[in-house]
């Protein structure tokens, strides 16, 4: 009988517990995961402090990687690109599973699709155990793809591919073409920096990054960036984008003001494209008149589909070596210390956190 720690969360007002739980029989087409690394997400320390609400008890951590340790009968054996996977073989996954269905896959949003399950977001039971970062095992269900991950992929990296880097890939394919265009990037945590390095990477002619840290608008000129700005409640800022002829802007802070700013520098036929507001916040106001005289769209996307985080994963293999994504990581902690890790990162607010599991011998 295989057991594992797992770390519960029972809510936000409760100390996070380490418990150790028998790892259930694998179902048909199920995998069983050997965590390995898992990155703290902004929605982690979202309902970890009580901003954003789970069912519990649960087990947090989503931006996972692990070796595959068993594979249940009923599975293909194979990756999403049809690759053989094998026992030890390093894996990462998307944060959701669900039965396939043609009027959401047809939509290019299987991330929408009924009944969905998602990794580091459902509740604990009796058969339902093993399903998040923070513990030493995750059992991937029927239909959930799965990627084999690139050896030369550093660990820390490859652990934020399967939401962070996935949700900005989203983005860019919400977007369309950027070659030769003039970006705005509003938000320069890690959605911000990776959109700015993708924007680069895929050949864009200005990248204008806001923020309200001067640290961190020194660290997106390392993502690419090329104009940077500190975001004040004045008109200044307004004043010092009248210059440029925006045709995208991303808003990756969740703030309704950065969000109000990207479509109202936007030029004629311009994108917005919103991301970061994951949690409630005020309602955003735009004026119509300018959304329909320059013929504005605004587009959101939550989480991502099959597409985006394939592209995510070729993005991070063919290009982690030319951007410092060694910065990403702040600090790192043992399963053991979570709750120092969580205490750290919304104390310090880096890009990310990291915790690597130490399996039970």
């Amino acid at each position: 009988m295989k057991t594992g720690q797992l770390l519960v969360f029972d809510g936000a007002d409760k100390p996070l517990r380490l418990v150790q739980m028998v790892v259930p029989t694998l179902k048909n087409g199920e995998i069983l995961i050997k965590n390995v690394y898992t990155t703290l997400c902004g929605s982690d320390l979202h309902t970890y402090c009580g901003k954003r609400n789970e069912k519990t008890p649960t087990v947090l951590g989503h931006e996972i990687i692990g070796t595959v340790d068993e594979i249940a009968n009923g599975h293909s054996h194979q990756d999403f690109n049809g690759e053989e996977l094998n026992i030890g073989d390093r894996v990462t996954w998307a944060v959701f599973a669900a039965e396939p269905q043609e009027e959401w896959l047809s939509k290019k949003m299987p991330q929408k699709s009924e009944n969905l399950f998602k990794y580091g977001h459902a509740r604990i039971d009796a058969e339902d155990i093993f399903h998040g970062g923070l513990g030493d095992f995750t059992i991937l269900k029927p239909h959930t793809a799965v990627f084999k991950l690139p050896e030369k992929l550093p660990t820390a990296i490859a652990a934020t591919i399967n939401c962070a880097v996935a949700t900005v890939a989203g983005a860019m394919r919400l977007a369309g073409e950027v070659s030769s265009k003039t970006i705005l990037v509003t938000g320069m945590g890690l959605l911000g920096n990776l959109a700015v390095a993708m924007c680069k990477v895929q050949g864009a002619k200005e990248i204008i990054a806001i923020d309200i840290s001067e640290e961190r608008l020194a660290q997106s000129k390392r993502f690419g960036a090329t104009h940077t700005y500190l975001s004040t409640e004045n008109d200044t800022i307004q004043e010092n984008l009248s210059g440029y002829q925006i045709d995208v802007a991303f808003e990756m802070s969740g703030a309704a003001n950065a969000a109000e700013l990207g479509v109202e520098v936007l030029t004629v036929g311009g994108i917005a494209v919103w991301i970061g507001a994951v949690f409630k916040t005020r309602k955003v106001e735009i004026d119509a008149e300018q959304i329909i005289r320059k013929m504005i769209t605004i587009k959101g996307l939550h989480n991502y589909n099959f597409e985006d985080l394939q592209y995510a994963l070729e993005f991070m293999g063919d290009h982690h070596q030319d951007f410092p994504f060694h910065e990403i990581i702040a600090k790192e902690f043992p399963l053991t210390e979570a709750t120092e890790a969580f205490e750290y990162a919304l104390a310090h607010k880096p890009l990310r956190v990291g915790v690597y599991i130490d399996q039970p011998k």
